[in-house]
């Protein structure tokens, strides 16, 4: 094989990305099969660190394999992603985080693409949500659907459309620290398809409380402000879905819930040891064993699903997204 024999590098951009996202109902397609290879077909590692010197700041390096069903490898995905946060940056009017994910041949390790991270990020996280919401919401009779979102960044925004799909009808109440984030995120979602009312509430434990569904998307927070979200803030069988680590919700939630899962044991895991899960006790299950053995929502108690981010996940959109970039001749292409 030759240079010129090689199959093209891409170079996706957000805008590009954006462009070739798949439509919702395959993303949360995306995100089940996610789920499910990571419990035996999957191999990454947790994610792996360094701390540059302002404070908060972090850069991750997030590689994964997935091991395809075909015996010949032909459904097989390897790739990276690079993702830098530095909270300082929102004073010099800087996004905080920024990414890239590389796509490699599992067959020859040449690289193959190369995507902005922000639009995986966002719609690859709520897609995972919506796996969990899809299987352990409550049941719910005779009125509409309740639910709360805690944070109103972007990750906030991401999950409107998830859940006015998963739960139409709804009633939504939003909270955040900043009120005009939290106005411009109940406008949005009163614009959303399925989310019949969006309002914004005067504190957390407010919109929480009757919520069937509650999405916590706070930033990240110093540890002394963190686990301030407790069982009296629920309502008896609600279901908690945590993107923010355990910024809001408290440890007693998870070790009093009916059920507890994540996304990977092993990187919760090793997260609790880094002290970012104090308190918590071991997950019931992993999202992906819990589908896989046909685990059903309790029929009382509160349900938890925690989940971390997995480089797996931006891996498996990436591919979707470059496969329908490539069909569509988006972004560039760049020379070997």
């Amino acid at each position: 094989m030759t240079v010129a024999d090689m199959s093209p590098l891409r170079y996706l951009t957000a805008a590009d990305v954006s462009a070739a996202m798949p439509p919702l109902e395959e993303r949360l397609r995306l995100a089940e099969r996610t789920m499910v290879a990571l419990v035996d077909r999957a191999e990454l590692p947790p994610k792996i660190g360094v701390h540059p010197r302002l404070e908060g700041s972090f850069a991750h390096a997030m590689p994964a394999h997935l091991r395809g069903a075909d015996a010949a490898g032909a459904e097989d995905l390897l790739g990276i992603k690079w993702i830098a946060g530095f909270p300082a940056n929102r004073a010099r009017e800087l996004p905080a985080i920024h990414g890239l994910v590389i796509l490699t041949d599992p067959a020859t390790g040449i690289p193959t693409a190369i995507l902005d991270a922000g639009p995986i990020t966002a719609e690859r996280t709520a897609a995972v949500s919506g796996v969990a919401i899809a299987r352990f919401t409550p049941k719910i009779a005779g009125r509409s659907p309740r639910a709360a979102i805690l944070g109103a960044g972007v990750q906030a925004h991401s999950h409107l459309a998830v859940l006015g799909l998963l739960l139409p009808s709804l009633d939504l109440k939003v909270f955040d620290r900043h009120p005009e984030r939290a106005d411009a995120l109940a406008g949005l979602a009163e614009a959303t398809a399925g989310i019949d009312r969006a309002r914004v509430a005067a504190s957390a434990p407010e919109a929480t409380r009757d919520a069937d569904v509650v999405v916590t998307v706070a930033s990240f927070a110093p540890a002394d402000q963190r686990q301030t979200l407790t069982a009296d803030w629920l309502s008896p069988d609600a279901l908690v879905v945590a993107v923010d680590y355990a910024t809001y919700v408290a440890a007693s939630v998870a070790r009093d819930a009916a059920l507890f899962l994540t996304d990977q044991r092993e990187q919760f895991l090793a997260n609790r040891d880094a002290g970012n899960f104090d308190g918590y006790p071991d997950p019931t299950a992993t999202i992906g064993e819990a589908i896989l053995d046909g685990t059903a929502r309790p029929d009382r108690g509160q349900v938890l699903v925690t989940h971390l981010g997995v480089g797996l996940a931006d891996i498996v959109f990436g591919d979707a997204i470059v496969r329908g970039a490539a069909a569509h001749d988006i972004g560039l292409v760049l020379p070997r």
